[in-house]
Parts: C-alpha cells; structure tokens; sequence
C-alpha cells in the first residue's frame, strides 16, 4: 500500500493544496513504482481543525480536493493501472460541526450519539482521561450543560459507538464508498472508538527514566479505560461483514496503544478471519533501530495471532520519516535502501508513505510554517507533524513540480534535492532500488506467503531470519550497522537486489547498511 497525502501530493489548480485531479494525474508514478493499491488520508468536508480528520460530512468531498465526480475520475485511473483504492474512514470521532453533533449538543434525535457525562459537583470534568494533543479530553457545553469526550482535538468529538444506531451510522456510510467502487478502508485510530461504560480514571503511567515529566500529560496515564475495549470486537465484526458483502475488499486498522499491547491489539484485531483483514501499530515507526526490536515486533505478533495478519511501515504522515529518525546509522540513501529492503522481506502487508522512495528526509519547519496543532501547542519540545506532510517533490522546477501556486508547506532545499525526475535518472538511486525491491517482492513467493523463523547467535547489528515456503528456505540478512560485518559458514544462491554484501565461499561480508537474500531448496 502507497500511502497519499492529498493535501500534498500534486495540486491541480494553483491553490497550493493538493487535490484528487492531481493525485490522478500522478498515479503513473505509483503504478510504475510497483505498488498494488493506494490509501487515501481524509478527503471528506471538513472544517480542517486536523487537516480533515475531523469530518463534517462523511459523504461528500471536501471543496479543497474537489468533487464526488473527481473522485469517481481517480478511483477508475487508479484500477485502469492495476492499483486498489482504500480510503481512510474516522468512525471514532466527527468534527463538532457535523449536523449529528449540532443535534447531540440540543438533545435533538442524536442526543445520544456521542460521549456524555455530567460535571462533578466543583465543576470539573467526569474523569481525569487525558487527551493525545493535551490537557483533559473533556470539555464542557454549556448548550447542553455536560461534558462530551473528545480523544483529540476540542473540535473532535467522540461517537458514542456503544449505541447500536451509531454503528449503523457509519455502516451505512462504509456502504455508500464500497457501493461507489472503493476497495477497502484504513480505519483511523479504531481501538479508540468505544470507551469504559463506568468513565473509571486511568492509572498514573509508570516514569520514562529517559524523560519525565513527557511532553504531553496524555503520556502520563496508563490507557486502560478510555480506549482499547473487549466490546469493540462486536462492532468489527459487523464490519467485517459488510466488507465481505462485496468482493475483493480489504481493511487495515491502526492501532494505537502502548508497547505490547498494541501488537495484541493488532493480533486480537485480525484473528480468525472475522474482524479486520489487517492491521498496523506505532511499533514499528519510532526511533528504535535494532535487530531485537523488529524481531521481538514481528514474532510477538505471530505468537498472538498464528492466523492474523499484520501491515509493517516505518514512515507515515503522523511520525518523523524514519531517514531522520535513524541517521546515526547511516546516511539517508544507505538508510533508505536498507529500510525497504528489510521491508519487503518481512511477513505481512507493507506500507509506503510518499516520498520516501526517494529518501526524503524531515523538513525542519519554523514555527511561523506550522500548521499542526500539536506542534503549534507543544513546540519545540515536540514541532508536530509538518514536518513529514511538506508537499511531494517531482522535479527540480518550481515548487518542485506539485504546484503553480504558493504550497501550503514549504518546499526546502534539502528536500527539493530529492525528486522523483532526478532519482529516475540514476540506475543506483533509492528510487531505482525501492522499485527493484517491490518487484523482487512481487516475484518472489516466498517473501509473499513464506512463514518467518528467526535466526540465533548473529552478531550485532546483523538482522537475519529465513522465509519458508514449501521446499524453497529464502534467508534474508540485513546489517543495520555503518560499519562492515563477516559472517561465516553461509549457504545458498544470492537472490534479489543485493546491497553491500559479498559471498565468497561460504563466508559473507556485509557492508555498511548491506542486505542480501540467499536461497536454497530442498
């Protein structure tokens, strides 16, 4: 899956932001680059508080990015390429301006569609449940004299989905895009949709001895009653039952909780063929760069759920874009080469945000350039996520070939020097190895369907485990390290974009950031 940004991957009209003509026009580049299907981050009308995670009409597109017939234009691009289309759905929370909101606050027919709670005596909030951009996640309506929950911003209210016609709300809204020709969804924060019936406090989380106090108070409690319920698991189903109710339909969940608990979130969440076809975490996409962490990750969710399935990433458009969040390893191209190389080896879905096939980088933004309230609130300690939503650059013309007007974030330097005209030049640039790498996928069953045993005693920063599949045993070794590594008494045919490796004999030299893949049957 290629993640697009709409806002920032190719502007049609000259506004500066970008928009679904756009995104069609540049659909070549995603097919080309060997992707199977696209995910669309929000499009719907939206006041843009969270730059349209905040959804005023789950039904219509947002002016900003065009019209319901410009998006009907892209889905039959995108399958005229070959490229499935998946569409970002918040079913937790909608903008406090959507009419189901308007009417809650008035007691009207959805009084009861989101999450109410009286004041306490003194006036205080229901409980001491912590918001993920800060400061209580209750606030107060004086309209309708209570507090409503709201998980992230003020102006995000969250559905109160324990009611059976909310669910058959949104429902109704998956239908409508599936009866519209979409082949699936990403459903945004889901474990956050159902909250503790009782409101009972959080538990004071235990210190960070690298930083405390956090940055944010949300990072203070430990998570157990305001999200992450067992009653969610009804509400995927029927999802997932309508999903099924049309062909060839797929949905990646994110989940976001704690370390461990959202690998078995994840696992819980794709079991048994009855919930979500897939799903991914924050596990994977923070600075953490070891052989153990990506093999603790990917065996603890296979020993939770020996039949669900997971979807890896390193970048997306709400983390640091992982050449700059691991640059002490190695330089972004090294880098870049190795994190996808690793990627397309691991058992699973994979998901690519834009640009990083080219190795983009972070763009460090002044705060008079921000647009992301977290990062307006917390900066500097935490300068948002701007920094990885900087718009797609194709060339070296101006604005970087993604508009004829001012972009709605900058294009710097270091990033214009990264685009897509340029890479596609260059036999050995990181855009050439990322679409060898998807093609060596593609091509190659075992790292599409092989089963993943992890091999011991490797020395460190050496990352190695074979896939297996049927009579063909395909072992992937990958140095996360900037210095070079040997490894001794190897076997096998090399196999696939090898990168900085050497076998000669039996023994393997593995450069600085080196991958390689040997095969052998039996």
């Amino acid at each position: 899956m290629y993640q697009i940004y709409p806002r920032s991957f190719q502007d049609s009209d000259g506004d500066g932001i970008g928009d679904l003509k756009g995104i069609a026009a540049r659909l070549d580049h995603v097919a080309w680059l060997g992707a199977d299907a696209i995910w669309l981050s929000p499009i719907f009308r939206s006041p843009m508080a969270d730059m349209g995670y905040d959804v005023s009409d789950y039904t219509d597109i947002d002016p900003l990015f065009g019209t319901l017939e410009d998006f009907d234009a892209l889905v039959a691009r995108a399958h005229e390429l070959g490229l499935k289309v998946i569409i970002d759905q918040v079913l937790s929370h909608s903008s406090d301006r959507h009419a189901w909101f308007t009417a809650s606050k008035a007691r009207g027919e959805t009084a009861d569609w989101y999450v109410w709670a009286d004041p306490k005596p003194d006036g205080t909030p229901p409980n001491n449940w912590q918001s993920v951009f800060g400061g209580s996640s209750w606030e107060y309506s004086p309209e309708r004299g209570q507090y409503y929950l709201h998980n992230f911003l003020i102006q995000q209210p969250d559905m109160n989905l324990r009611n059976p016609k909310v669910q058959d709300a949104q429902l109704k809204v998956l239908d409508f895009w599936l009866k519209r020709g979409v082949d699936g969804f990403r459903l945004d924060a889901i474990n956050y949709c159902i909250h503790d019936a009782k409101l009972r406090n959080n538990p004071a989380a235990k210190p960070d001895p690298v930083r405390w106090p956090p940055v944010s108070t949300y990072d203070m409690q430990d998570h157990l009653h305001d999200k992450s319920q067992p009653e969610m698991l009804p509400f995927l189903r029927r999802i997932r039952a309508l999903t099924d109710s049309y062909p060839d339909r797929a949905m990646v969940g994110e989940v976001g909780d704690g370390p461990g608990r959202a690998l078995e979130l994840m696992a819980e969440y794709t079991s048994h063929g009855d919930k979500l076809h897939m799903a991914y975490s924050f596990d994977m996409l923070g600075p953490e760069f070891t052989p153990a962490h990506f093999r603790t990750k990917i065996e603890s969710f296979f020993a939770a759920a020996p039949d669900g399935w997971p979807s890896w990433s390193f970048s997306n458009h709400d983390v640091n874009r992982h050449v700059s969040r691991w640059a002490k390893f190695g330089t972004p191209e090294d880098v870049a080469r190795l994190a996808i190389s690793m990627l397309a080896s691991f058992e699973g879905t994979i998901g690519l945000y834009q640009g990083e096939e080219l190795g983009q980088t972070e763009t460090d933004l002044d705060y008079s350039e921000l647009t992301d309230p977290p990062g307006i609130r917390f900066w500097p300690e935490n300068k948002g996520r701007d920094g990885c939503r900087t718009p797609m650059v194709w060339d070296a013309g101006p604005n970087a070939g993604f508009s004829i007007g001012k972009p709605w974030l900058p294009v710097k330097a270091p990033q214009a020097a990264r685009n897509v005209a340029a890479e596609r030049a260059k036999p050995d640039s990181v855009l050439a190895h990322y679409r060898a790498m998807l093609a060596f996928r593609r091509a190659t069953p075992a790292l599409r369907a092989g089963k993943t045993r992890f091999i011991d005693g490797l020395p460190d920063p050496v990352l190695g485990f074979e896939r297996l599949l049927g009579d063909t045993t395909l072992t992937c070794l990958f140095n996360l390290g900037p210095a070079p590594v040997r490894l001794p008494q190897l076997s096998g045919t090399p196999t696939g974009p090898v990168r900085a490796a050497t076998l000669a004999g039996k023994t393997l030299t593995l450069g600085p950031n080196g991958a390689i893949w040997l095969e052998t049957t039996a």
